[in-house]
């Protein structure tokens, strides 16, 4: 792509109405544009990172066996009366009405729909495991929208809902969730911790918060320092092996982790004084199993093995890429802009030319343009008539992770510069041996 013919609106100046980094820095690199409270739209740079994060979201869903549909935004109110949810959500519930006067509404979630779904076709237990998941824009209504895309009234979500004939089985369908939600963020440059969270009513232990260490972090957290060093399962993982996952799971839960809602003070004192980290997070996913709540009042039952009928035990998982994307910068940035983690930067590389119009470095750079192209790699090109400073300040804004700097002194010497944004290291490369090394990759 030539920055030339690129929608980049940068900003040099911080908006006032930004009070969190993440917020700042994607309104200055062009990644969105507020259209309202607590909406954005998402421009070609955001764009960009969006897919890509939704890319790994999907290919770790059907990793874990897990089945994608998509359903509506607007939902009939009369589902949620069936589960009893209509009137007791609350004003984040955006309600409306169409055109013949019946009640509808913008989804914050979708328990209701999928499960009218399940029920509508499936009826025996030999059609069991099932998860189906989904992506799509959910809206609530907050009382308080803030931190930009963090906390929105319209967001993107990947919420993910399990059925199976028993406990026993919604636990596998969880825990394979809970090892696919590691194997996520870990592909997304994160170290995510699963943190116990609440489970209200229903009870039990299933019910985990994945949070990431920032500084920004809105809560705060206590942890065993074990889970900065500890292995994430990889992709030959099996998971139609349920020993094998739910060890996984034991690993992952033994150390002591909790947020500050479920912070236990004498279980914090057994955990070495040295092992200990107190820190701030951002919570990026959040796995929930809750039973028969929404099968039994909406009547979704499978035929038993015991020739019985049994409400199939349910659970949601969900991860918000839209906010995602705000953690990650949160947890990946300095005072020149965003560091993004190579599996979802926008472009792999940037082609600086330092003096557009110079016959060389314009041969260079083009040259330089296609190798990156053919290698499959993408490479942003900027072609601009912009001075170095202003090029530097725009590579490091938008944090590709890589800087390929193309100047009259080094194409005199056959060479180039290149700058890694992550560790700010610079090396200098035969233009022959870049060229060579991408040839090789393609």
């Amino acid at each position: 792509m030539r920055l030339s013919r690129y929608f980049l609106p940068i900003l040099k100046e911080t908006p006032r109405e930004a009070e969190i980094v993440s917020h700042r820095l994607m309104l200055r690199a062009g990644m969105i544009r507020q259209q309202g409270a607590g909406s954005f739209s998402w421009l070609p740079l955001g764009k960009r990172v969006l897919d890509k994060v939704c890319k790994i979201v999907r290919e770790e869903q059907d990793r874990a066996g897990a089945l994608e549909i998509l359903m509506p935004t607007i939902q009939s109110a009369d589902l949620w009366r069936e589960s009893g949810r209509y009137e007791a959500y609350g004003k984040e519930m955006l309600r409306i009405k169409d055109r013949h006067e019946r009640d509808m509404l913008y989804g914050p979630t979708n328990e209701e729909m999928v499960t009218e779904i399940f029920r509508s076709y499936v009826k025996s237990y030999r059609d069991l495991p099932l998860n189906l998941y989904h992506i799509q824009w959910k809206f609530r209504d907050e009382v308080r929208p803030r931190f930009g895309v963090m906390r929105s009234r319209e967001f993107l979500m990947k919420d993910a809902y399990s059925f199976d004939l028993d406990y026993d089985g919604a636990k596998a369908a969880y825990y394979r969730m809970f090892v696919s939600y590691l194997r996520t963020f870990t592909r997304m440059g994160l170290t995510a911790i699963p943190m116990r969270a609440d489970t209200g009513p229903i009870g039990g232990d299933l019910s985990h918060e994945f949070i990431i260490l920032a500084e920004t972090g809105e809560s705060q957290v206590y942890c065993d320092r074990a889970y900065l060093e500890m292995p994430v399962p990889g992709a030959d993982t099996d998971f139609s092996n349920d020993a094998e996952i739910a060890g996984v799971v034991e690993q992952w839960t033994t150390p002591y982790a909790a947020t500050d809602e479920m912070h236990d003070e004498e279980a914090w004192a057994k955990v070495g004084e040295g092992d200990q980290l107190a820190a701030r997070g951002i919570e990026v996913g959040h796995i929930f199993h809750f039973g028969e709540k929404y099968s039994k009042p909406m009547g979704a039952s499978v035929t038993g093995p015991d020739g019985k009928e049994h409400f199939v035990s349910m659970g949601s998982y969900g991860i918000g890429p839209s906010r995602l994307i705000a953690a990650i910068i949160e947890a990946s940035h300095d005072e020149n802009g965003i560091i993004w983690p190579d599996s979802i930067a926008p472009f792999d590389a940037v082609i600086i030319n330092m003096k557009t119009g110079d016959a060389e470095c314009d041969r260079v750079s083009e040259e330089l343009y296609a190798a990156y192209q053919a290698a499959g790699l993408d490479v942003l090109y900027d072609d601009t008539d912009q001075r170095a400073g202003g090029k530097f300040a725009t590579a490091d804004l938008i944090g590709v992770p890589q800087q390929i700097i193309v100047g009259p002194r080094g194409v005199a010497n056959a060479e180039v510069e290149v700058k890694q944004r992550k560790s700010g290291e610079r090396a200098v490369k035969p233009i022959a041996e870049l060229l060579a090394s991408l040839e090789k990759a393609a």
